[in-house]
C-alpha cells in the first residue's frame, strides 16, 4: 500500500493548484467536475488505506469486504486503488484507468451506484495534464482532513469562487458557506426527524444537521434526510458528499426542478433548512398559478423568493420549524404582490425570527441576505425576534467574511432565551416584537426598524469640553487644508498650470 506523503499547506489551496493545472484545456464548468470526482476517488481511496493498515497490523484478512463495511468504509478493489491509479499517472490510458477505477467502486458499492463520473478517458481532456492533476493528489492525505469536515462542499465552495474570479463570470449556484448553515443548525437543533432542503445543492445542510447530532451525542439514525436538486453534477456530488459520511439519503430518483416537480409532494418535515437561488427570475410560466403551495398569494413570476418560501411551509409537518436565506429585499418588497404575502405569513403567527447577516458571506455574490426562521409552533406566540448581526464576523481575506464559533452561540443562545421567555432587548443588537408592532410598520421585517442604535457608553469627557477639544482639532485640520491647497497651486504654477 501507498505510504503517507502529506503536503502541509492549505487544503482548498491544494485542490486549486490541481484544477488549476487543467485550466485552458478546457471550460472551467468542466475540470471542476473532473477535480472533484478525483477528489472523491483520493478520499475513499485513503480511508480504505487506512483501514488495510489497521487489518495487516492485527493479522487480518484485508481484503475481507465486510471489515471495511462495519466501520462505514467504502471497500475499494485492487484496481481502483490510488496505489494502481498514481503508477498510471503519465500513461496514455491514465482516463481510462480512472473510469475504471470508478466502474470497480460502484459495483462493489451498490449505494454509489451512477453517481461517479465516469469520463475521464475522453479525447477533449489532456491526458498528461491529467497525470500531473494525479500527481498532485498522491501528495494530499485526504483523510487528514477528516471526515467531520464537509470536505467536498468547502472545495466546491471555495473552487467555485475561483472559477467565478478566473472566467471573469459570475457562479450560477454556489455552496451555502459552513458558518451560515451552522447559525441554521445551532437555532432549529434538528435532534430527531424529517430534514428536508429542497435546493440541497453539495448537501450542505445535511452533513451540518448531522455533525450536530453527533457533536451533542445523539444518534445520527434519528434523522431523515430528503431533499432535491435541479442540476444533475450538484445532485450527484451531493450523494458523494452524504457517502462519504455513511448519511443515508432521498434525494429522489433524478434532478427535477424543485416547483415544477416536486419529488417529495407528500412529505411533512420536522426541520426545513434552504439556501435557495437569490431572487430567481422566470420561475413560472403560468402552469404553477393555480398550485397549492401558495396559500398565501401568489408569488410574482420575476422573484421566486416567497414562492421558496411558501413551498417550504407547506412542506412543514404540524409542528415543523425551518430557516431559510434569502436576499434583504424579501423583508421590505412591496411590488408584485410581495408585501401582501409577506402580512398574510406573519398575521399567521409563523415567523419566529429574522436576523440581518453581515455582508461578504458568500464567495460569489455580495448581495446582503437575512436568515427566516418559520415555526409552525411558537412557543412565543404573537412575537417575533428581530437580530443585527451585520457587525458580526471576522475578514479572513479583503473579500470574505466568516462568523466565528462566538457569533453563532451568541445567536443559538440569544434565540434560545427569546423561546423560554426570558430574553431582555439589547439596543443595536436583539428585540422582541409584538405582531401589531409590526403591523404598524407595514409588515416590514427589517431588524435594524426594530432593534435601534446601540447605546454608546459615556466616556465620562463634559459636553463643553468635548466640543471645545472638537472644533480645536477641526480648526487645525482646516488650516492644514489651506497649507497643502497652496503648496499644490504653488507648484502646478511653477510648470505653467494656474487654478
Amino acid at each position: 500500500m501507498a505510504a503517507k506523503n502529506t503536503t502541509d499547506i492549505g487544503f482548498e489551496q491544494q485542490i486549486w493548484a490541481a484544477a488549476d493545472i487543467l485550466r485552458g484545456s478546457m471550460d472551467a464548468a468542466e475540470y471542476k467536475h473532473v477535480v472533484l470526482g478525483l477528489i472523491f476517488l483520493k478520499y475513499i481511496s485513503d480511508k480504505f488505506e487506512e483501514r488495510y493498515r489497521e487489518l495487516e497490523a492485527d493479522n487480518d484478512d484485508v481484503e475481507d469486504k465486510d471489515a471495511y463495511t462495519e466501520k462505514n468504509i467504502f471497500f475499494v478493489p485492487p484496481q481502483a486503488r490510488w496505489s494502481v491509479i498514481s503508477k498510471a499517472a503519465h500513461m496514455e490510458e491514465i482516463g481510462t484507468v480512472i473510469d475504471d477505477a470508478m466502474r470497480a467502486i460502484e459495483k462493489e458499492n451498490k449505494r454509489l451506484k451512477d453517481i461517479l463520473p465516469k469520463n475521464y478517458a475522453r479525447s477533449e481532456l489532456d491526458k498528461r495534464r491529467l497525470g500531473n492533476v494525479v500527481d498532485l493528489f498522491t501528495n494530499i492525505e485526504m483523510n487528514e482532513h477528516g471526515s467531520g469536515k464537509d470536505i467536498l462542499g468547502r472545495t466546491y465552495e471555495y473552487c467555485l469562487a475561483k472559477f467565478a474570479e478566473q472566467e471573469g463570470k459570475r457562479a450560477g449556484e454556489f455552496y451555502t458557506p459552513a458558518c451560515v448553515v451552522r447559525t441554521l443548525v445551532e437555532v432549529l437543533k434538528p435532534f430527531k426527524g424529517r430534514v428536508y432542503d429542497p435546493c440541497c445543492g453539495s448537501g450542505g445542510m445535511f452533513v451540518q444537521s448531522a455533525e450536530f447530532v453527533a457533536h451533542h451525542s445523539g444518534n445520527i439514525g434519528n434523522l431523515s434526510i430528503y431533499g432535491q436538486d435541479a442540476n444533475p453534477t450538484t445532485r450527484k456530488m451531493a450523494l458523494m458528499n452524504l457517502a462519504i459520511r455513511g448519511i443515508e439519503a432521498d434525494l429522489g430518483g433524478y434532478n427535477a426542478d424543485t416547483f415544477h416537480n416536486d419529488l417529495h409532494p407528500r412529505l411533512k418535515a420536522d426541520f426545513v433548512m434552504a439556501n435557495p437561488p437569490f431572487n430567481l427570475s422566470d420561475w413560472n410560466d403560468g402552469s404553477l398559478n393555480d398550485d397549492p403551495r401558495w396559500k398565501y398569494g401568489l408569488p410574482p413570476s420575476g422573484n421566486a423568493n416567497f414562492a421558496w418560501l411558501q413551498h417550504m411551509i407547506y412542506h412543514l409537518s404540524p409542528n415543523g420549524k425551518m430557516g431559510m436565506v434569502l436576499a434583504n429585499g424579501s423583508l421590505s418588497s412591496q411590488s408584485g404582490g410581495e408585501g401582501e404575502i409577506r402580512r398574510k405569513i406573519v398575521e399567521d403567527d409563523l415567523v419566529e425570527g429574522i436576523i440581518a447577516m453581515p455582508t461578504q458571506l458568500f464567495y460569489t455574490t455580495q448581495i446582503p441576505v437575512s436568515l427566516w426562521f418559520i415555526s409552525r409552533d411558537k412557543k412565543q406566540k404573537g412575537k417575533t425576534l428581530f437580530i443585527d448581526a451585520r457587525k458580526m464576523g471576522t475578514m479572513v481575506n479583503r473579500r470574505l467574511r466568516e462568523m466565528t464559533a462566538e457569533d453563532i452561540n451568541k445567536i443559538a443562545s440569544t434565540f434560545e432565551a427569546f423561546q423560554n421567555g426570558e430574553l431582555e432587548d439589547v439596543k443595536g443588537y436583539c428585540a422582541v416584537v409584538t405582531t401589531e408592532k409590526i403591523a404598524k410598520q407595514d409588515y416590514i421585517l427589517t431588524p435594524g426598524r426594530y432593534v435601534g442604535i446601540e447605546e454608546q457608553e459615556d466616556d465620562g469627557e463634559p459636553f463643553e469640553e468635548k466640543m471645545a477639544r472638537l472644533t480645536g482639532e477641526l480648526s487645525e485640520m482646516f488650516k492644514r487644508s489651506h497649507e497643502l491647497e497652496d503648496e499644490i497651486r504653488r507648484r502646478l504654477g511653477a510648470i505653467g498650470f494656474d487654478i
